[in-house]
């Protein structure tokens, strides 16, 4: 994860929220502990699906800091992983940056489509072969690492959200205004000249 925080008082956070065919740490899911592994193009088509994906803090949906309906958030599935590229204005998530407090990303997920591998001598493998993508989020104040499922309500209908987060190692720049020293000596000159004149 990269964090720039600009001049403008922005905060331009950039980095893989979830590295594809790579086994997870052991997390619990509805199938109880596995290792996950989400199969390549699940987010690509994730994407293709998705309406407006937004950008919280630690999973809390009381404030959107960022979507993809305002350009925003960009979200992309290359040949490692979802990307994700976002800018916020927001002055507290802005501090937070700029105090190197932001730990890594989660996401929220949805409508999973799953194989379980049985193994006989470790937990099973959780393959996510399709998903549907509820929202990014920037952890804050929870481990990285970790697993949780929550049911809300959406439109009507219970809906099984299943969260997931990953570290990396977080690079933070702060880029400085810049300066722009104003020479006055002509002016100093003029008042100078204007004294002796009296």
């Amino acid at each position: 994860m990269k964090v720039e925080v600009r001049a403008d008082n922005t905060a331009h956070i950039t980095g893989y929220v979830n590295v594809v065919e790579r086994k997870s740490r052991p997390v619990m899911t509805p199938h109880g502990k596995c290792i996950e592994i989400v199969e390549q193009r699940a987010f690509e088509q994730a994407l293709e699906r998705a309406g407006d994906v937004s950008v919280t803090v630690d999973h809390n949906n009381s404030h959107i800091y960022a979507s993809t309906s305002n350009n925003t958030l960009k979200l992309y599935e290359d040949n490692i992983g979802l990307h994700a590229d976002v800018i916020i204005s927001a002055p507290d998530v802005v501090e937070l940056a700029k105090k190197g407090k932001i730990k890594g990303w989660s996401f929220g997920m949805y409508n999973v489509v799953d194989d379980l591998e049985q193994r006989a001598d470790d937990i099973p493998i959780r393959h996510i072969k399709s998903l549907d993508l509820d929202h990014i989020t920037l952890v804050v104040n929870k481990c990285p690492v970790y697993s949780a499922t929550s049911v809300e309500l959406r439109a009507d209908t219970e809906t099984e959200i299943e969260e997931r987060a990953s570290t990396e190692n977080v690079e933070v720049s702060i880029e400085q205004k810049e300066v722009v020293k104003v020479d006055y000596t002509d002016f100093e000159n003029r008042i100078n000249s204007l004294k002796v004149a009296k």
